[in-house]
């Protein structure tokens, strides 16, 4: 055993040893002795295996971070380990279940002499900081970074290192979360425009468009043009991506000229239009009716060797099917495939809605079934349009193939989608019934011996006609077998659907 007077914080260690691993009464025996060897001047012994023991029943950095649960809390982590890492810190950190607990630990972390953040940890915090919506927090962390790095150092030696610099992809996701998550857009816009005189960091490109279509987004266009003009000021050089923020906003607001004068500023920055570019101008002619002028710009396009993508031909599909240009519209669907660019599911739904909408409902049906082909899936209103416009017609066979599509696809027909095929169904057969016994016959009709969509010539894929056009036609209806079961499952469904009301 070693005796000298030293250091008390080992005296600490084997205290609080004895007090939590042997009881308050020999935690009192120890301590009298050692105020009588203070009193008397005697050498005060210093008892290492004690510290040891101590250090041993917290966990080393190389344990996993579930380990902590094992041993002691964050709480005495944060408060009596001797050293902690930045990377021990981040593991306190994202072994955090809730989120609202990192202020606390960042807190205590702060007032340690062994403070010494680095980026990823700061990142880590700032993250966690984001999911518990704690955005004051984070401006306070913020802030305590830019009076680091913009303190002047020390005149006299030794002086301390310089803090590391931080990169652009760390001040990329504070403004992001900033804009995004917390709506502070301007704690955003002041954030980068610190950057280079306050954090010693310039940005890039990618960080200023981040802020530009962060604007653009909440419609703030009087401030785009304003962060616009900082750029050379921040060292950023413009790149396609910028003017077409830019165009998109102006687009947005109406202001289809001044798009226009940015279109011809490409040259001047050496950037060269996509078809991004073109596309976010067809729809700003698009919405305010200039339809010519957007075809205009495809041919542009070509000659510039700027190739379209599926965007751009649905936003111009979209804009014949606002003015009812159905045909030219199936005509661009046609040209699109033609020139080597594929439709998409929306391209052949623009053409739908279309034909939906001028109440040609067999074209639509081809071209429904034209989809099915392709693999793609309609969408649930146009499946209930289509429905409800064949049962207008009387073309219950149709109506039938078009449900059997919808519920294939696992689409859900409404309640009042069955019972307007039920009623369209019933009274057919009805007048179809009264029909015949005018003209004295007694055979069964056609129409409440056949299968329902069983067809015979009639139109559609698999679909057919009933009531006196299936008769006309030579198409059959329904079974009676059938109809009365689909009688008795709609009342089953409506039984369910008061008893769950």
């Amino acid at each position: 055993m070693i005796f000298r007077r030293g250091c008390l914080a080992h005296y600490y260690y084997h205290y609080y040893y004895c007090y939590k691993y042997k009881g308050a009464s020999s935690w009192a025996s120890e301590f009298q002795c050692l105020r009588s060897d203070i009193l008397m001047g005697n050498p005060i012994p210093i008892i290492f295996h004690h510290r040891c023991d101590l250090l041993s029943t917290l966990p080393s950095s190389d344990d996993p971070p579930h380990c902590y649960s094992h041993y002691v809390g964050e709480e005495e982590v944060m408060k009596h380990k001797d050293w902690l890492s930045p990377n021990q810190v981040i593991k306190i950190l994202e072994n955090l279940k809730e989120p609202k607990s990192a202020a606390w630990v960042w807190k205590q972390y702060r007032e340690r002499r062994d403070y010494n953040p680095n980026e990823a940890l700061y990142t880590v915090v700032i993250n966690k900081l984001a999911q518990a919506n704690n955005l004051d927090a984070i401006e306070d962390i913020m802030h305590s970074i830019k009076l680091q790095r913009s303190r002047p150092p020390p005149p006299c030696p030794p002086r301390p290192p310089p803090p590391p610099p931080l990169s652009n992809d760390f001040f990329h996701n504070v403004i992001k979360i900033y804009g995004h998550s917390g709506g502070r857009i301007n704690t955003a816009i002041q954030t980068l425009l610190d950057m280079p005189r306050l954090y010693n960091c310039w940005p890039n490109v990618k960080t200023f468009n981040l802020v530009l279509h962060m604007l653009v987004s909440a419609k703030l266009f009087h401030a785009v043009h304003e962060v616009y003009l900082q750029a050379p000021m921040l060292g950023v050089e413009i790149d396609a991506c910028s003017l077409n923020i830019l165009i998109k906003g102006l687009c947005e607001n109406g202001d289809l000229e001044a798009a226009f004068q940015v279109l011809d500023e490409f040259p001047k920055q050496s950037c060269a239009p996509n078809a991004r570019t073109f596309s976010t101008l067809m729809h700003g002619l698009c919405r305010q009716g200039k339809l010519e002028e957007a075809f205009g710009l495809l041919h542009r396009m070509g000659k510039e060797g700027v190739d379209a993508d599926t965007i751009t031909f649905n936003i111009l599909i979209s804009g014949l099917r606002k003015e009812a240009r159905v045909e030219e519209a199936a005509e661009l669907l046609h040209k699109m495939k033609l020139s080597g660019c594929q439709p998409n599911e929306a391209s052949y739904q623009e053409v739908l809605y279309a034909l939906l909408d001028l109440h040609r409902f067999v074209e639509a049906k081809e071209l429904m079934a034209r989809m099915f082909r392709e693999g793609f899936r309609p969408s649930s209103v146009s499946y209930n349009k289509l429905i409800r416009g064949l049962c207008k017609e009387e073309l219950i066979g149709d109506a039938d193939w078009v449900l059997g599509q919808m519920v294939r696809r696992g689409f859900v027909p409404k309640m009042g989608l069955w019972k307007l095929l039920l009623h369209n169904l019933f009274s057919d057969n009805h007048s179809l019934a009264r029909r015949e016994e005018d003209e004295g016959g007694c055979r069964q009709s056609e129409a409440a011996v056949g299968t329902w969509g069983e067809t015979r010539g009639g139109r559609g894929c698999g679909g057919g006609l009933s009531g006196p056009r299936a008769k006309e036609r030579g198409c059959r209806g329904w079974s009676r077998r059938r109809v009365a079961s689909e009688k008795v499952r709609t009342e089953d469904c409506e039984k369910d659907s008061r008893r769950s009301l």
